[in-house]
């Protein structure tokens, strides 16, 4: 398998217009979400084998999502679905093209009850990549539960990815830069926004922040700038990766696109320890910009995620 993702599987409620708050939308749709799932459904649309681990309620917007992420090919025997507890949803208004406001409704939801002795240890032993965001570290049960897929496919020599994907209404910011700079030694791939390099380091620049974090043990560093293009830094040096200027319909999601594109890169048909130059890094990186930005011209997530052919094509229009 060449990437397992672990974590969220939601219910996304899409605003009906763009430039209004949470309280001033006018209506919501209802879309399949999280971060984790959007990951592996993107890893799957750019020639990967991709897997899903996580938990969702035993009602109707469930098994919904399950049948969602079967259509797009994603493994889902890894999944769980719990009895007491509903499929979490996730509020979302865009006061901008580029910005976005989200209210999670989970008090709990079934993606935090995930525990350790439910996870799929085969899959996890099969992974080429393991990949999760910090959402699942937030509380107990899911946070042992992660944890210990973290373990089980290191041990297994799988590529660790964390996308730390803070959300400050979920959390404060220092139990989560707590909580996230304990992980950050276990992983080998670090990814992190212009905000959360802020939050880790206390500083605002991709460069002195990024060398900082890889101190703490990751093979790569990389810091996505929205926008402005992407950043990345490994043992050999850092560079900055210049943006495809598009006209961005819907930024959300992109930033799972990107990292989707990024694995798909380093795992597919090769061993990533190999990858880890400048000179091809600048190439992945140059990759995974272009699926976000196709990623930004299509509202939601699932429906926006390019194919591979889509990527190259999009690509050769800039060689």
């Amino acid at each position: 398998m060449d990437v397992v993702c672990l974590g969220e599987l939601l219910i996304d409620m899409f605003p009906a217009e763009v430039g209004r708050s949470l309280v001033e939308v006018s209506a919501f749709r209802p879309k399949p979400g999280g971060a984790p799932a959007n990951v592996a459904v993107a890893a799957v649309r750019l020639g990967a084998q991709s897997a899903f681990i996580g938990k969702v309620g035993d009602d109707a917007f469930g098994h919904h999502l399950a049948d969602i992420l079967r259509q797009e090919g994603v493994q889902v025997r890894g999944m769980r679905y719990d009895g007491e507890a509903r499929t979490g949803m996730a509020f979302i208004a865009m006061p901008d093209v580029n910005t976005y406001e989200i209210l999670f409704y989970r008090n709990p939801g079934a993606d935090m009850r995930l525990r350790a002795d439910e996870l799929d240890r085969e899959l996890l032993q099969e992974a080429r990549a393991f990949h999760f965001g910090s959402l699942s570290l937030i509380q107990e049960p899911s946070r042992s539960a992660t944890l210990e897929a973290v373990k089980i496919a290191r041990e297994a020599s799988a590529l660790i990815s964390f996308d730390v994907n803070y959300r400050s209404d979920l959390w404060s910011r220092e139990e989560a830069r707590d909580r996230v700079m304990a992980t950050i030694p276990h992983v080998n791939l670090l990814k992190v926004n212009e905000i959360e390099v802020d939050v880790l380091t206390d500083s605002k620049d991709p460069n002195s922040a990024s060398k900082e974090l890889l101190e703490l043990g990751p093979d790569v560093c990389v810091v996505t700038l929205g926008p402005e293009g992407s950043f990345f830094r490994v043992a050999e040096g850092g560079e900055y990766v210049p943006p495809f200027r598009v006209e961005t319909v819907d930024a959300t999601g992109c930033g799972d696109a990107f990292i989707a594109a990024l694995l798909c890169q380093l795992v597919v048909g090769t061993d990533w320890r190999d990858q880890l130059s400048v000179a091809r890094m600048r190439q992945v990186l140059r990759y995974a910009n272009a699926a976000g930005a196709l990623t930004s011209l299509t509202q939601g997530v699932i429906p926006a995620l390019p194919n591979a052919a889509k990527v190259d094509e999009f690509l050769a229009q800039y060689n």
